[in-house]
Order: structure tokens, then C-alpha cells, then sequence
């Protein structure tokens, strides 16, 4: 009882943070034409309850794709119209076709930020709750509460869903399809999984380590036995689970692929980013080629083709080590990690990418907190500093300032962080041991670690406050941006590094993947 207590109040003070939160702007306030993303998701309510589904993603006088067009999954289009059937019922010019288009008021707003948090407790807290209670290393009283709090306190998420305007359905389902896959109920977790790609496509970033986790799964249990069963049965879950969530568009090819078109625009190519013009992405995003692209302007170089084969065989290249394990030597450990490993590798190198992306691998790092708590607690501040810009733009910079500062000291507070920085308690042991006698400076690995630590949070406070204080020279008006993003890629590719190399010299793994078979 003592321990659902603690729970209750983890839950109470994770709300409390998101309302205040919510009470600041959101992305576009009060910026014509275009607004931002809390009109992108008011308009689709707009789209999805005034025209028919056949409609939804098609360029028509009454849905121009021009202006925040449908480009998401089927799974998004039906929760925006179930939103937009509880606004009608309040207020129907909220949603009236063409006549809502940038509506703003504060009991619209008041709604809008309520679907959120019904989103949240209904989907993403939950699975956050269950997650940390499942946990052999949280089974005392306190211990649960305090790595749940450590999550759901993770400030990216919260100023990113509350503050900009995002739901955080995918991730929460994603998250639940984890954790069904830890109870070994792996036809829940597939349709979980399912349900999340088909909410948001950007959950590709972690579609390879479910497959490979279960493909593994199968291989362990014998292809000529249980393991052809078993694989039998979650290819027709897939199946199913997509058929149910595509069914309305499935009157025609020609609307199939409309939608394909809507969610994966390759022949959009480049977009434009003021001086500095590389790959699909927004603004100044914090992977390889806008980092690249300060220094190279690879565009001028080769054709967009070409980019899209160099980006797919870099990014493939990169997540192929992890994939390779995870299939070899199926574990849930392994799985969190290759999680990480897999987005990671994703957002650093794929073709089309935006800041907020970086969330689809912060949210697997929140899962092994409690493994590596230094580590994970670092690339989390690191994913939200990396969307600075967004956040500066969006009017969110107490917010984002007072929510760092405070995931910050619960973390080091709860986990005593800085005093486990051995190469143990960042499960580099395996690692260190086979480098016995080439690196004479492992000793002296925790005060590096901790010394590298302070300096990155001292960089990352200093240029935080530089952005919001300082105006840049007239000839670099980026510079504050693309210095954000820079930095950030930078510990984004020693992450990823430190990841794999975690993943490659596990040996728990190994011990852990008997159990499946």
C-alpha cells in the first residue's frame, strides 16, 4: 500500500510539472500563416471531421496538403478525429472548415492541452508505472517510485508534448509493446508495436529491434518446432493489426499510395535551412549532415539520389553491428540497449530527420536509467539542450531552464550519479578488461568521466544562456543555433559509440538469452 502511496505522489508531482508547463506558449502562437504544430493538429481535427476519409490525404479545394496536410499514419488521423468530435460537442468553431483556420483562445487552448493529458494518463504514464514496478532492481518500497519519478520528470518530453504540442502516443504505445515483450506475451507486444508505427512513422527508428528480438526469439526456439509457430503467429498479428488500422484506405491503390506519398515525401529532397541547405531536415537539427554541412556543402556535390543511398548505407552500416547481436544472442537487456543504439543511429545519419526526433531514442535511455543511471542521465540532458532552438523559439526557455535544472538534481539525488562512474557502474567492465594492459589510463576513467561530465553541462548552461542573452554578429545569424547543434552531435556520436561498445562486450547477454530458449 506504503508503495502505491509513493507512486500516487510521483504521479501527482509529475502532472503538477506538466500544468505548469502547459500554462506557457505552445509552437506558433500567434504567428500567421502558418502557426505551428498545435494548429497542424487543430487543422487535422478540422480535416478529419468535415471531410470524408477518402479526403483526408488528398489536395482538394477544401484540404489544401499545403497547409499542414495529413503526413502521418492512419492511427493519428483517427485520434484527431475522435478530438475533433469532443470539440464539436463544445464548440463547433473550433473545428468549422475553412473559417477555424488559426484559431486561438484560451478555451480552446484549455482543451487542447486537456487531450494531451488524457493522452499521457492514459497511455504513456501507465506503461511508465507498470515498466518501473517490473523491474528486479526496483522491488523496494522507494525504489520504483524513484526511477518512475526520474522518467516521467525527463524534460524533454514534457516540454516538447505540454509546452510545443505533441501527443505522446506512439511512444507510450512503443513502451507497452516493450513491456509485453517482457512478459513474454510477444503477439501483444507485436500489435503494441504495430499500433505505434502506424500512429507515427518515425517509430521505424525502432522497428529493427523489436524484429530482431523476435526474429532471434524464433531462431532460439527452433524454426522446425515452437520458433515456426511462434514466428507464424506474429506475422499474422502484424498483418492484422495493420489491416484493422489501414481498412478505410484500402478501397484502392491509388489511396494506399497517396498515403505512402503523405508519410514518406523522399521526392521532397532537400528543404531549405537559411545559409545552410543539406538533406531533409527542419531547422538546426543536431545529426551528422547539418553538422556536416557547416564545413561541406555536400549538395553542390553530389545529386539527391546520391544522398539518399549515402545516408541508407551509413545508417545501415551503423545499426547493422547491433542488429547482429540482438539476433544472435536475444536477452530484454540487449533489446533496451539495441533500442537505444538502433534510434540513435537513425537520427544521426538518416535521410529525413527532425529535432524533436531525438525523443525516439531518449525515451529507451529512460528505460535503463536505473542501469546506468551517470550515463543515462547525461544523454538526456543533452537531448533536450540539442532542441534548444526549438524550445527558444516556442517562448519555452524558463520552462525548459527550470525543468532541466530539476530532472538534473532528482537524478543525482536518487541515484548518486557521480559516485558511479567505474567502469562497472557504466557496464564497460567486459570492455576495460580486454583492453588490460594497452590502456594504462582506465584507472583514472571515473575522474575523467566526471571531469568530461562537468564540462559538458558548464558548455551546455554557457551557450544556453548565450542563445537566450546574446545577439549574434549580423554576418552568422546562426551561430548560437548551429553551435547547439554541432555540440550536441558531437556527444550524440560518443553516445553512440559508448552504446555499442556496451552492447558488443556484453557478456550478461549471452547468460540472459539461455532463458529464452
Amino acid at each position: 500500500m506504503e508503495k502505491w502511496s509513493l507512486m500516487t505522489i510521483t504521479v501527482l508531482l509529475a502532472l503538477t510539472v506538466r500544468w505548469a508547463v502547459s500554462l506557457g506558449s505552445y509552437s506558433g502562437a500567434g504567428k500567421p500563416p502558418m502557426y505551428g504544430d498545435y494548429e497542424a493538429q487543430r487543422h487535422w481535427q478540422e480535416v478529419t471531421y468535415n471531410l470524408p476519409i477518402r479526403q483526408w490525404y488528398f489536395n482538394t479545394s477544401d484540404n489544401n496538403l499545403l497547409y499542414w496536410g495529413l503526413d502521418y499514419p492512419p492511427l493519428t488521423a483517427y485520434h484527431s478525429f475522435v478530438c475533433a468530435y469532443i470539440a464539436k460537442l463544445i464548440n463547433p468553431d473550433w473545428i468549422a472548415l475553412h473559417t477555424s483556420r488559426g484559431y486561438e483562445s484560451q478555451p480552446h487552448k484549455l482543451f487542447m492541452r486537456t487531450t494531451v493529458f488524457v493522452a499521457d494518463l492514459l497511455v504513456y504514464i501507465p506503461a511508465v508505472i507498470v515498466y518501473c514496478f517490473s523491474l528486479k532492481e526496483t522491488s523496494t518500497k522507494k525504489k520504483a517510485s524513484i526511477c518512475a519519478l526520474c522518467i516521467l520528470l525527463y524534460p524533454g518530453l514534457i516540454l516538447i508534448d505540454h509546452g510545443h504540442f505533441q501527443y505522446p502516443l506512439s511512444l507510450g504505445l512503443a513502451l507497452w509493446g516493450m513491456l509485453y515483450l517482457s512478459y513474454d506475451w510477444d503477439l501483444l507486444g507485436s500489435a503494441a508495436f504495430c499500433l505505434a508505427l502506424n500512429y507515427k512513422q518515425m517509430e521505424l527508428y525502432h522497428s529493427l529491434p523489436f524484429f530482431c528480438y523476435l526474429l532471434g526469439k524464433c531462431f532460439k526456439k527452433g524454426l522446425k518446432g515452437k520458433g515456426l509457430v511462434l514466428l507464424t503467429k506474429i506475422a499474422g498479428t502484424v498483418v492484422v493489426s495493420f489491416a484493422v488500422c489501414w481498412l478505410p484506405f484500402c478501397t484502392d491503390m491509388e489511396q494506399i499510395m497517396q498515403v505512402l506519398r503523405r508519410l514518406f515525401p523522399i521526392d521532397r529532397g532537400f528543404v531549405i535551412i537559411t545559409n545552410y541547405p543539406f538533406f531533409s531536415f527542419q531547422d538546426k537539427v543536431a545529426n551528422i549532415w547539418c553538422s556536416l554541412s557547416v564545413v561541406i556543402k555536400i549538395k553542390n556535390i553530389i545529386s539527391p539520389q546520391t544522398q539518399l543511398k549515402l545516408s541508407f548505407a551509413v545508417t545501415f552500416l551503423s545499426l547493422l553491428p547491433t542488429c547482429i547481436k540482438l539476433t544472435v544472442q536475444p536477452s530484454l537487456r540487449g533489446f533496451k540497449f539495441a533500442l537505444v543504439s538502433c534510434a540513435l543511429s537513425f537520427f544521426l545519419f538518416s535521410f529525413q530527420v527532425h529535432e524533436k526526433s531525438i525523443l525516439l531514442v531518449s525515451i529507451p535511455v529512460c528505460l535503463i536509467i536505473n542501469e546506468i543511471p551517470f550515463m543515462a542521465t547525461w544523454f538526456l540532458l543533452v537531448s533536450t539542450f540539442s532542441m534548444l532552438p526549438l524550445l527558444l523559439k516556442d517562448g519555452l526557455l524558463l520552462a525548459y531552464a527550470v525543468t532541466t535544472l530539476a530532472f538534473l538534481l532528482v537524478c543525482a539525488t536518487s541515484f548518486s550519479i557521480f559516485e558511479k562512474t567505474s567502469a562497472e557502474d557504466l557496464q564497460l567492465k567486459p570492455f576495460s578488461l580486454s583492453l588490460k594492459g594497452y590502456v594504462s589510463w582506465f584507472k583514472s576513467f571515473p575522474k575523467i568521466v566526471r571531469c568530461l561530465f562537468l564540462l559538458s553541462i558548464t558548455l551546455m548552461g554557457v551557450l544556453s544562456l548565450m542563445s537566450a542573452a546574446v545577439h549574434p554578429p549580423q554576418r552568422l545569424p546562426d551561430l548560437f543555433p548551429l553551435s547547439v547543434s554541432v555540440i550536441s552531435c558531437l556527444h550524440f556520436l560518443l553516445f553512440l559509440v559508448y552504446f555499442n561498445v556496451v552492447i558488443l562486450w556484453d557478456s550478461k547477454n549471452s547468460r540472459s538469452q539461455r532463458k529464452i530458449s
